[in-house]
C-alpha cells in the first residue's frame, strides 16, 4: 500500500472515530433519528478503515504452495467487505430508524447540540475528504473523478472518496432534516432525514460492491498498460508477432501477464534467451507486471482454408464422426452415405492388399456388401482424440457366429472430416 493511500485512511479513521463519538453524544441529548443514523455511519465508515487496513496488511504475505500467486486480491475482498457493512450496518440501520421515527415520531431535545456536533463533523470529513483527494491526484491523470473511481485498480482510494463524499452529503440531509423539523415543529421531517441517509448509503455501497466485485474476479490493465506491454513485448527481433495477449491484476501494482509468442529461433537455447528478453523488457517499461508467462507458437490465419488447425472446429469434427458411428451400428446405408462427403475415401487393410474405395457409388456398394455379409455386427468407440479436422478412433467390432457364440476383433479408423462430414476414413484392424 502506498504512502499516500495510507495516509488517506489514516485521516477518514480518525475523522469517522472522533465524529462517532460527538454524534453518539448529541443523540444521547437530542434524541435525533437522523443524529443516530449518522452515529452508526460513522461507525461503520471507522471499521471500514480497519478493514481497509486489514486488507492492505495481509496482501503483502508472500506466496505459498496453496496459494502460488500471493495474496494481492486480499485487498479487493476486504473493499468489498467494506461495501457489505456500509450497505448491512449502515444504510439498512438507517432506513430501519427512519421508519419508527415515522411511525413513532418524538420531538428532539437541545437542538443546538445537534447543530454544533454536525458542524464539527461537516469540518472533519471536509479535511479527510481533502486529504483522499491530494493523494488520489496523482492515480487520477486528468481523468474525470467518476472516471477515476470505476476504472482505477486501487482499492482503497476510491472506498474512502465516497465515504467521505457520502458522509459529507449525509451531514447535509441530517442537517437540512433536523432544521425543518424544527421549524415546523413536526419530528417526521428528521425521520425523512434518517431514510435520506439510508437510501444515499445504499447507493454508495452498491456502487463500490460492484466496483471492487470487477476487481476481485479479474480486470485486465487500462488501455495505456496494454498498449505499453504490446509495445515492449514487439520490441526486438526475436518477435515475429504477439498471438494472443491475457492481462489480469492479482493487486493494484501486481499485474500477471499471459502472451502467445510467435518467435524467430532455431534452437531451445535460443528460445529460452529469447522468452528471458521478452520478460526484462515488459518488467522494465511497465514495473507493476510481477508474473509473466511466454508461450512459443506458430501463428495460424482462422481465415485460412488450407486445413490449418485453426481453420477447424474440434467438436464438429467429433460430432461427425459420432452422426457416421450410429448410422453405422444402425446398418443403414442411407444415412451412413448422407454422413459422408460426395468425394469420400474409404480404405482398409483386408488381406491381402487391403481395399480402396472413392466417390459415393463405390463406398455405398462397400457398405451395402459389409453389412449384407454381418448383419449382426455391432461397432463400439472405445476411444476418439480429435485434433482440428482429424480424428482417431479406437474400436470394438462384434458379431455373431452361425453357431451362435460371438466374435470380435480390435482396430483404428483414422478419418479427416470436410464440412461436416466423413471425406477419409481409413481403418487398420489388430490380427
Amino acid at each position: 500500500m502506498h504512502d499516500g493511500t495510507r495516509r488517506a485512511i489514516v485521516a477518514a479513521f480518525l475523522a469517522n472515530l472522533g465524529i462517532a463519538a460527538a454524534k453518539f453524544l448529541a443523540f444521547a441529548v437530542t434524541g435525533s433519528a437522523s443524529m443516530l443514523a449518522e452515529a452508526v455511519h460513522s461507525v461503520a465508515d471507522t471499521g471500514n478503515q480497519g478493514l481497509l487496513f486489514l486488507g492492505g496488511r495481509r496482501s503483502r504475505r508472500a506466496p505459498t504452495k496453496v496459494h502460488p500467486f500471493g495474496f494481492g486480491p486480499e485487498r479487493y475482498f476486504w473493499a468489498f467487505v467494506v461495501a457489505l457493512v456500509l450497505f448491512s450496518l449502515g444504510s439498512l440501520f438507517a432506513l430501519a430508524e427512519g421508519v419508527d421515527k415515522l411511525r413513532n415520531p418524538e420531538h428532539l431535545d437541545s437542538p443546538l447540540v445537534a447543530y454544533a456536533v454536525l458542524g464539527v463533523a461537516i469540518v472533519l470529513e471536509a479535511l479527510s475528504l481533502r486529504t483522499a483527494r491530494r493523494e488520489a491526484l496523482p492515480m487520477r491523470e486528468g481523468r474525470s473523478w467518476w472516471s477515476f473511481i470505476r476504472n482505477t485498480k486501487n482499492a482503497e482510494i476510491p472506498v474512502v472518496l465516497l465515504e467521505d463524499t457520502g458522509a459529507l452529503v449525509g451531514l447535509a440531509i441530517a442537517l437540512v432534516g433536523i432544521t425543518i423539523s424544527e421549524v415546523t415543529d413536526d419530528p417526521r421531517w428528521d425521520a425523512a432525514g434518517s431514510l435520506g441517509i439510508g437510501a444515499l448509503l445504499g447507493v454508495i455501497a452498491v456502487v463500490l460492491a460492484i466496483e471492487m466485485k470487477s476487481l476481485l474476479i479479474g480486470e485486465a490493465v487500462t488501455p495505456e498498460y496494454d498498449e505499453q506491454i504490446r509495445a515492449a513485448i514487439s520490441d526486438g527481433p526475436e518477435v515475429t508477432r504477439i498471438i494472443h495477449l491475457r492481462t489480469m491484476h492479482l493487486g493494484p501494482d501486481d499485474v500477471l501477464v499471459a502472451a502467445k509468442l510467435e518467435l524467430a529461433c532455431d534452437t531451445i537455447r535460443g528460445l529460452a534467451r529469447a522468452i528471458d528478453t521478452v520478460e526484462a523488457r515488459v518488467r522494465a517499461s511497465v514495473p507493476v507486471a510481477k508474473l509473466i508467462f511466454v508461450e512459443p507458437d506458430i501463428y495460424r490465419n482462422p481465415e485460412d482454408d488450407t486445413g490449418g488447425l485453426m481453420a477447424h472446429d474440434t467438436t464438429a469434427t467429433v460430432a461427425a464422426v459420432e452422426t457416421f458411428n450410429e448410422a453405422f451400428n444402425r446398418h443403414d446405408v442411407d444415412a451412413v452415405m448422407a454422413a459422408m462427403t460426395d468425394d469420400c475415401v474409404f480404405e482398409s487393410t483386408s488381406p491381402p492388399m487391403g481395399e480402396r474405395r472413392v466417390g459415393q457409388s463405390a463406398v455405398r456398394a462397400a457398405w451395402e456388401d459389409f453389412f449384407g455379409s454381418t448383419p449382426t455386427a455391432h461397432f463400439d468407440a472405445e476411444d476418439v482424440i480429435a485434433t482440428a479436422d482429424r480424428c482417431v478412433v479406437q474400436w470394438r467390432f462384434t458379431w455373431k457366429n452361425d453357431d451362435g457364440t460371438e466374435s470380435a476383433v480390435r482396430g483404428v479408423d483414422v478419418i479427416r472430416v470436410r464440412d461436416g462430414k466423413v471425406a477419409e476414413k481409413f481403418a487398420y484392424v489388430k490380427g
